[in-house]
């Protein structure tokens, strides 16, 4: 078994007085997070699945009399896909209320709901976290760097989904159920979606645009629909945790791009099999934006694990000067610049150096990769 960075923080938080919360997509690993903690916390559990009827029912409209009934002796209570039950914040807010001897933790697959059920009812009363798919760190830590360099390609094409990942062979198999069968399950079934098959034509463009500029009329004179569709739509995917955007940075001159977004996937391997294409890189025309979205995707993921929140942009001007990906903390501005190939030399744009001086700018490559997504 793959151990998962987050394991070890939860553990630690157990008993503070506090719900633990665990959102992400659907097959990352949440449930297999939850029986490990099960197994290593020495408490008594108490495992609740919201996919089953009865164990919704139990959540769902209750008391603090009712909660202390249906628990019995557990004094760790694990609840899985508690997206799946009403009001679902304020059976929470009774556990770190009501019942001080017992700990809740608490797993969503989507954060649609999950987040406005929860936010108010918890105020001041959970600790939050976010799971992804595999990380780079992940399967450093597990089979070390060697054999994870020699899997760069397999990575890039395939992702991180533990799934994909422990059914070598069946990449493309898993990942097309993956994405058909689980990815869309709670967005299809918000109430906002009339219209799915723009939600479809959406992602294929989102796809094919990875690393590029969006353009919200764009999208939509390619789709044939509205802006503020394709915004509200795009809404719906991040917060399914398929995409995530980054902006553009603008501080000091004229001709930055001031209100411009990128738009990544969270996994490339979902991104590869929204466009149904598995070619290996050696034939391919897009290996610098699966480069990038790699690139980005997993420093997201390591930057998240460590508590590390950074602001997070790219940087470009109307001229066409460019960097991929910038990180800005306390006045400082670490710059990187994306590049496949090893052999390429790159500086930082005059133009950039000069408007913020306070800067460090790092090319990253497949030599040099692993510092920058693991922090080794």
């Amino acid at each position: 078994m793959i151990a998962r960075v987050l394991k070890q923080p939860i553990l630690d938080k157990i008993g503070h007085g506090k719900a633990i919360i665990i959102v992400g997509p659907r097959q990352v690993g949440k449930s297999t997070l939850l029986q490990t903690i099960a197994e290593e916390s020495g408490y008594s559990v108490k495992i609740l699945d919201c996919d089953e009827r009865d164990d919704r029912a139990i959540l769902t409209d209750t008391t603090s009399t009712e909660l202390i009934s249906a628990i019995g002796n557990a004094n760790l209570i694990l609840i899985d896909e508690a997206q799946r039950v009403k009001n679902i914040g304020l059976t929470l807010k009774l556990f770190t209320d009501k019942i001080k001897n017992v700990q809740v933790i608490v797993t969503g697959s989507s954060s649609l709901d999950l987040a406005n059920e929860i936010n108010e009812p918890l105020t001041g009363r959970k600790f939050e976290y976010q799971m992804f798919p595999l990380s780079t760190a992940e399967m450093v830590d597990h089979h070390g760097q060697t054999i994870e360099k020699r899997n760069l390609h397999q990575r890039m094409l395939y992702g991180f989904y533990p799934e994909v990942i422990n059914n070598v062979g069946e990449e493309k198999a898993t990942l097309r159920d993956i994405s058909q069968s689980y990815l869309y399950k709670d967005i299809f079934s918000f109430r906002e979606i009339r219209k799915p098959e723009i939600l479809e034509k959406l992602l294929s463009a989102l796809a094919l645009q990875l690393g590029n500029e969006v353009s919200f009329n764009e999208l939509a004179n390619t789709i044939g629909s509205d802006q503020l569709t394709i915004q509200r739509y795009l809404d719906l995917l991040e917060k399914s945790f398929v995409v995530f955007r980054l902006s553009s940075f603008s501080r000091n001159l004229r001709r930055e791009l001031k209100r411009s977004r990128k738009i990544y996937f969270y996994d490339n391997g979902i991104r590869n099999a929204i466009l149904n294409n598995f070619l290996p890189l050696e034939n391919r025309n897009d290996v610098g934006a699966l480069w990038e979205n790699f690139l980005v995707s997993e420093r997201l993921k390591w930057l998240h694990y460590h508590r590390q929140f950074p602001n997070r942009y790219f940087w470009r001007t109307q001229t066409g000067l460019e960097i991929d990906y910038l990180e800005e903390q306390e006045g400082v501005i670490n710059a990187f610049e994306f590049k496949w190939n090893p052999k390429r030399v790159v500086k930082a744009p005059e133009e950039f150096s000069n408007a913020y001086p306070n800067n460090t700018f790092k090319v990253i490559h497949p030599d040099n990769y692993l510092e920058f997504v693991t922090g080794a």
